[in-house]
């Protein structure tokens, strides 16, 4: 395997990585509107991520850097040409972390309400967006022999894409939700699990409606394995949470993810952006890669600081695995 194939690989575990754990952090910031009833409730949900979001959003960083350095040709045509809604991605994760943070220095209903708002609506877009730009990437678009996007904004927004919104949306929507019955304790937790059993349906017919739509337009067998597997732990996830068991139930959604993710960069391979103009435009591995001198070097890097980054992320989910509840909230001054 060529360095290039496995910077492609590695850039797909990032990615991965990233949609599990920053998944279930926009599902929780969407339950502040859909799951809690009072404003104590809104603060359990958010402490429940308080302390795991901001080191989710590396992975996001680090994906980004990955693909500047790898595949500079891929990441100056992704960025060039999803420029709007890559900026509205950004824009929403920048006063989402603002909102976690400012959220609680002043005790105004007002203030602390409007902060809530932005963590509500800034979780929803980016959840939506990013299945808009990732069906796009597999799907393929306007790139022409100079690797240059050259389409419009309106373009993106086609069937495909759209519905693989919808599919992420509901995706970490569900992923959160499970993580909230998981880490809450009461009756927020009871009212968690109700939704996730509501929700539940809605996401397997939509991942299904995409998964398959994917295997027939770009799909191998070892894509068809993937949806296989993501197909069976999602339904696996709703048995389990309908158990009781919200371990096992965030467990297979977390598989979900992680099959979904594995068949969309697997349907997309040798490509990293397939070109509708012409299959001859495409942006491969190779053709959009680094030198091997660069991802040499990268390889070193990558191998020394990923086991740090895992044992630290991995420290801090230990820390603080214990399950809250509203008991567990100081009353506002």
């Amino acid at each position: 395997m060529e360095l290039h194939d496995v910077w492609f690989v590695l850039i797909a575990v990032l990615w991965t990585g990233y949609f599990f754990l920053e998944g279930f952090d926009f599902g929780v910031g969407v339950l502040t509107k859909l799951l809690a009833r009072d404003r104590t409730e809104k603060r359990v949900l958010i402490n429940t991520i308080g302390p795991v979001w901001d080191g989710n959003e590396v992975w996001l960083l680090t994906a980004g850097g990955a693909t500047f350095a790898a595949f500079p040709e891929w990441y100056a045509t992704l960025f060039s040409g999803f420029y709007l809604p890559l900026l509205i991605i950004l824009v929403c994760l920048i006063i989402r972390g603002v909102a976690f943070e400012y959220r609680v220095k002043r005790p105004e209903e007002n203030w602390q309400r409007n902060w809530e708002q932005a963590i509500f609506w800034t979780s929803l877009i980016p959840a939506f967006l990013w299945g808009v730009a990732f069906g796009n990437i597999v799907r393929g678009v306007k790139i022409d022999r100079e690797m240059e996007y050259v389409g419009t904004f309106w373009d993106l927004l086609n069937p495909y894409a759209l519905l693989g919104g919808l599919v992420t949306l509901t995706l970490f929507t569900f992923h959160g939700t499970v993580f909230a019955a998981l880490k809450t304790v009461g009756d927020i937790r009871t009212r968690a699990r109700v939704l996730a059993l509501r929700l539940g349906p809605v996401t397997v017919a939509l991942a299904l409606a995409f998964l398959i739509w994917t295997q027939v337009d770009k799909g191998d067998g070892w894509s068809l394995l993937a949806m296989v597997i993501a197909a069976v732990a999602l339904v696996g996830a709703i048995g389990a949470i309908r158990l009781g068991r919200e371990g096992w139930s965030f467990a297979l959604s977390g598989v979900t993810i992680v099959a979904a993710v594995a068949m969309l960069f697997l349907a997309l391979f040798p490509n990293v952006m397939p070109s509708s103009l012409d299959p001859a435009w495409s942006l491969t591995v190779t053709n959009a890669s680094s030198s091997p001198y660069t991802l040499k070097i990268m390889t070193w890097c990558a191998a020394i600081a990923t086991p740090l980054v895992l044992l630290y992320q991995s420290w801090t989910y230990w820390v603080f695995r214990k399950r809250i509840g509203t008991q567990h909230i100081a009353e506002a001054h």
